[in-house]
């Protein structure tokens, strides 16, 4: 399992750090953070191409937005609340009131709908100590958050559309997904029963109506209302449920949501709470457990190494370097005085997908000898021809369908 330890991969690959100072907190280090930007990017592009608008809501908020929306009932032991002379604060375990606010800042019409909101949201949760594990159980956290209003006759579409979405992206990333799971009312929950009939059965008939199969699980669904769970089968068996679509007319109504209808009157919108990865954090770990650190292309945080034989080919190397880096791609240059046999042992270690060997010959002939991880062909090509390739090789793959 060690192989497989997400934790153990990044202290070799140096990704990240944790520390008694900050429990349950990340120290990101730079190839670690080029890894979350590349995922935060690529799931920014996918949002915005279903449609989705970014905002962004505070961190803090006092509590009495938290009372309304029922969290601080539901969450309050696990909020980081303070307080100055006037006023009681918590740090937001989630952002979904504050997507309310921003709906609410206007007059809303049916033609509006559905309105799409997203936010990289940092949150915080006071977890237990002994339940804290790596990337996959912390006390700080970005979550991939959204939030849909619409209507009644739109939720069947906009869940179908959610579950395309999903897919492409799961399949894109590398993961499997396991199973779909409808989780149903809980015991301690807001809204009449009839509200939660309403909420199962148009969920249920909703996701059945996109195609998937689904297992139930009662007491499971979220104080506001039945989710759907998405859960991903890791690299040594484990599952974890990390997307969701959660449907939700509580907290429309706790927080006063409203929008003028095609008859002229105020009406409840319904809200859909859905994210893909969840918490960035978890999703990381899960995928450097998925490669072992052994990233695709697109993903890895250093894409190519040039590593140079003799010093005759350091202007070469260099030369080379900003020819790749010209083209998008994340190179690094190890121009040290060692053999080349152990730059590519150490850089294999690394994890790196490409390591370029340049020495006297190739700055002559001005080309590449090209080595991928796993293998021990080396092919040369021209550099012209090598970062045509690589540039189209490394794209990700949303940005080689467009």
């Amino acid at each position: 399992m060690l192989d497989h330890d997400h934790r153990a991969i990044a202290n070799r690959l140096d990704l990240f750090h944790q520390q008694d100072e900050g429990p349950g907190m990340v120290f990101w280090h730079p190839r670690g953070f080029a890894l979350y930007r590349i995922i935060e990017d690529y799931i920014r592009r996918r949002m915005a191409g279903a449609g989705f608008k970014e905002i962004r809501t505070p961190q803090l908020l006092d509590r009495s937005l938290w009372e309304a929306s029922g969290h601080w009932e539901k969450f309050g032991q696990a909020m980081f609340a303070l307080e100055d002379d006037k006023r009681s604060y918590a740090l937001k375990p989630m952002s979904c009131p504050g997507h309310v606010q921003v709906f609410s800042q206007r007059v809303r019409s049916f033609r509006d709908l559905p309105l799409r909101y997203c936010e990289f949201g940092a949150c915080h949760r006071n977890e237990p100590s002994g339940a804290l594990q790596g990337l996959v159980r912390t006390r700080a956290f970005v979550q991939d958050d959204a939030h849909i209003f619409c209507m009644d006759e739109q939720i069947e579409s906009e869940t179908r559309d959610f579950c395309r979405l999903l897919r492409s992206i799961y399949e894109d990333v590398g993961v499997e997904l396991h199973a779909v799971k409808l989780a149903l009312r809980p015991d301690v929950r807001f809204g009449s029963d009839e509200i939660w009939d309403k909420a199962e059965g148009m969920l249920k008939r909703a996701a059945e109506a996109a195609g998937e199969t689904l297992e139930l699980l009662p007491n499971e669904g979220a104080f506001y209302g039945p989710k759907l769970e998405f859960h991903l089968r890791d690299a040594i068996g484990r599952t974890w449920q990390c997307g969701t679509l959660q449907l939700d007319f509580v907290l429309p109504e706790r927080l006063e949501a409203e929008y003028v209808g095609e008859d002229g009157q105020k009406h409840r919108p319904a809200m859909l709470h859905r994210a893909i990865f969840g918490s960035f954090e978890r999703f990381l770990g899960i995928l450097i457990e998925n490669y072992a650190g052994a990233f695709p292309l697109w993903m890895a945080p250093v894409q190519v190494v040039i590593a140079t034989i003799t010093q005759d080919a350091d202007d070469y190397a260099h030369e080379a370097v900003a020819a790749l880096r010209k083209a998008g791609l994340r190179v690094e240059l190890d121009l040290r005085n060692e053999k080349v046999g152990y730059k590519v042992r150490e850089h294999s270690l690394q994890k790196i997908p490409v390591i370029a060997v340049v020495g006297r010959k190739e700055a002559e002939e001005r080309t590449l000898a090209l080595r991928r991880l796993g293998g021990e062909a080396q092919h040369v090509v021209s550099l012209a021809d090598a970062v045509a390739a690589l540039a189209k090789e490394a794209a990700p793959p949303d940005v080689q369908r467009a």
